[in-house]
């Protein structure tokens, strides 16, 4: 079985998605989500990256992550994980008592990898940018992209704060 392989050998945006474990609902409540982007606050700034997009599903995230020098995209995903997970595990058990006897206390919250893409060019950009934007659409969430109050559309289509700074790299 060969290992797969995440290149950060040039200065390019990533385009990252990560699930929870078993792809189960645990994004579904606003908490959880809020503590998903206050995390990604932390890691931007950390990392010194830029936020190019986002969008937290109820079961998995998408982000579009640009990082001025290269070789940081394995350390900061691990850093939003590892907190993210460690937030969102004792939100749970703190404000769903039922948590730990249905998901088990030891049971990790988010699957081990998380799937990187490079982009090297502006119109894969465009095109990944609209791909996370439209997904809570494809999932019936919403009906327009600006309605889901998780993702970074509402910056785009009316530069609505969304919680997270959003800078566009040319």
């Amino acid at each position: 079985m060969s290992k797969r392989r995440v290149i950060d050998d040039a200065l390019y945006a990533h385009f990252v998605t990560f699930s929870v474990d078993r792809r189960r609902n645990l994004l579904a409540l606003d908490h959880p989500k809020r503590i998903v982007l206050g995390v990604l606050n932390e890691q931007l700034t950390i990392e010194q990256a830029r936020c190019i997009g986002f969008v937290v599903m109820p079961n998995h995230v998408h982000g579009l992550i640009w990082f001025p020098h290269t070789g940081r995209l394995s350390h900061f995903m691990h850093g939003w994980k590892r907190k993210s997970s460690y937030a969102l595990r004792h939100w749970y058990r703190e404000n769903a008592p039922n948590y730990s006897a249905i998901h088990g206390e030891d049971r990790r919250f988010w699957t081990p990898k998380y799937h990187a893409f490079e982009i090297y060019t502006q119109p894969k950009l465009h095109e990944k940018l609209t791909y996370l934007h439209l997904n809570p659409v494809r999932a019936g969430l919403v009906s327009r992209t600006i309605d889901y109050p998780w993702s970074s559309a509402r910056w785009y289509e009316q530069r609505r704060s969304v919680g997270v700074p959003i800078e566009w790299v040319a």
